[in-house]
């Protein structure tokens, strides 16, 4: 399998490109409001302690993605690509935020349009793990077609205890 976690993407919106060390204040910046971790299981990841934890993790991982305002040229938020199965071509996307400014607009769906465009060219099966009390993320996937899935459904789908798994497959050619 081809398929790179850290790609440079666009659309007219947005650029998304590989997070770098460099980008911590200004997703910091974008990251410090509390109303943006409220329906998350992380509630405090807006605190400077928090946030330095999961930037780390991010830029450990080698999936993170900046997600920036092509019109501002603001770093405006960040998500991460995670391979769970090459065999079986199974990615997650996920740990994605927004600033508060981009909310209720075209950006959210604009850049989860463009990752997971961008990996069903390559994987099956696209998986989201979604806190069962973050309703805006559940409502924001289903309306990209995910679908919820039992972890028995699928040997790659992990059991979680504090939220939803949803799944988009990549459409069978017959």
């Amino acid at each position: 399998m081809n398929f790179d976690i850290q790609p440079v993407l666009e659309d007219d919106l947005l650029l998304i490109r590989p997070l770098k060390n460099e980008d911590f204040q200004a997703l910091y910046k974008a990251a410090s409001d509390p109303l943006i971790w409220q329906q998350h299981q992380n509630k405090n990841r807006y605190t400077i302690e928090n946030f330095t934890k999961f930037f780390d993790e991010g830029i450990a991982s080698n999936g993170a993605l900046a997600i920036i305002d092509k019109k501002s040229k603001q770093l405006i938020g960040s998500s991460r690509y995670k391979m769970l199965s090459e065999a079986e071509g199974v990615v997650e996307i996920g740990w994605s935020f927004l600033s508060r400014k981009y909310w209720g607009g075209h950006y959210n769906r604009a850049f989860k349009k463009l990752m997971i465009n961008y990996a069903l060219q390559y994987c099956n099966h696209i998986v989201f793990y979604v806190n069962s009390k973050n309703y805006r993320s559940q409502k924001a996937v289903e309306k990209l077609g995910g679908r919820k899935m039992n972890y028995l459904d699928k040997p790659w789908v992990l059991h979680t205890d504090v939220g939803q798994t949803y799944v988009i497959d990549r459409p069978l050619i017959g």
